[in-house]
């Protein structure tokens, strides 16, 4: 067991040092803003929708080590995946990060969360929950049209 934390503490660390789709995206279709007054973490997710599909995705802000890496391996699992996977995506990565048991909509598929899975451990640590979701929010903001609203997490 503690092997698989150290494979989760490492991931975390490399995502936070060296963040996937970190930067501006030009052209981009969506755009939201996320801040978490807690820890000061902040956020810009952007996303360029083909349809109903997310093309690509990335991300500018600053925070902690959890906040970075939660949004890097969000743009990096949801490239390419439709709305609706990345909102189920989503719902399902908060049950698991606050302790909620999991119930998918009527007829939806369960979501895999893969790499995202790494994030679980956040649940023992209640206060870093808003750091790993922050991010998502802002998504969820941004592809929901409430770009006039600032994801906050409190």
């Amino acid at each position: 067991m503690s092997d698989l934390r150290e494979l989760y503490q490492e991931t975390i660390l490399d995502h936070s040092k060296r963040p996937k789709n970190f930067g501006k995206l030009e052209g981009a279709t969506h755009h939201a803003e996320g801040y978490n007054p807690l820890c000061g973490d902040r956020v810009e997710v952007f996303v360029a929708l083909d349809g109903e599909r997310l093309a690509d995705i990335r991300f500018l802000g600053q925070g902690c080590a959890i906040s970075t890496a939660s949004a890097s391996l969000m743009t990096e699992t949801l490239k390419g995946k439709t709305l609706t996977e990345a909102l189920a995506l989503f719902e399902k990565l908060h049950d698991v990060v606050t302790g909620q048991e999991h119930h998918p909509k009527a007829g939806a598929s369960e979501p895999e969360l893969g790499k995202l899975a790494v994030l679980e451990g956040v649940k023992q640590y209640p206060l870093r929950v808003k750091c790993a979701t922050l991010a998502w929010h802002a998504l969820k903001n941004a592809v929901t049209g409430k770009t006039e609203d600032v994801a906050v997490t409190e």
